[in-house]
């Protein structure tokens, strides 16, 4: 984790994983536990909401293809206990109407099946960040890594273009953009400060 990341109360930031697979869900839950954090593994939404239930969680690392609830259904539900609950998904398949309904929801990040270890050391740096309420700096974070040999970045491409197109059509009125896209101006304007940060022209 970054160096700043040590002096947030990490030990008593709860994370949940939600995960069907037991190999991956082993693997998170070891790398998770050893930067510090507490950490709880599930195999199901179901499973998920009842732990939430009985302490809710600060932030949570889900698969989307999940048995029975998927992982957009799970946050819901999750958020209905613990409203900020800040999420990171894990997907092996781009689709638009995931990316759109990931920024209704919020979403912090979303990564390749199975993730890097510093992709998923700056996604959960940045939503403790944002559960803490600390806005964050360009350095904060990560590059844009798309590229055609890069099918699982796919989604983040998609979500991105559908912002932009939308600023463009509301001629940069964010306002107007985020009621088109269904989303709050706050989310939309953390999405902007992500793109600016990695030198994407905001209309």
């Amino acid at each position: 984790m970054p160096d700043e990341l040590h002096l947030k109360p990490v030990a008593s930031t709860r994370v949940l994983i939600v995960e069907d697979d037991p190999r991956l869900r082993e693997l998170l839950v070891r790398m998770i536990t050893e930067w510090g954090f507490a950490v709880s593994a599930v195999w199901s939404g179901e499973e998920a909401s009842r732990l939430n239930l009985e302490k809710p969680f600060d932030l949570a690392v889900l698969d989307y293809h999940l048995p029975r609830m998927n992982g957009m259904q799970t946050l819901r539900k999750l958020r209905e206990t613990a409203p900020d609950l800040q999420a990171v998904l894990l997907t092996a398949h781009a689709d638009v109407g995931v990316a759109k309904e990931a920024m209704h929801l919020d979403v912090v990040e979303f990564l390749t099946k199975p993730c890097q270890r510093n992709e998923l050391e700056q996604a959960l740096d940045r939503a403790l960040r944002r559960k803490s309420n600390k806005p964050l700096s360009p350095l904060d974070l990560p590059k844009s890594q798309s590229t055609p040999h890069q099918p699982a970045k796919t989604l983040e491409v998609a979500e991105r273009e559908m912002i932009l197109q939308a600023l463009e059509r509301q001629n940069g009125n964010r306002a107007a953009a985020a009621r088109e896209l269904g989303i709050t101006r706050r989310t939309l304007h953390n999405k902007i400060n992500i793109y600016q940060a990695q030198g994407f022209a905001i209309p």
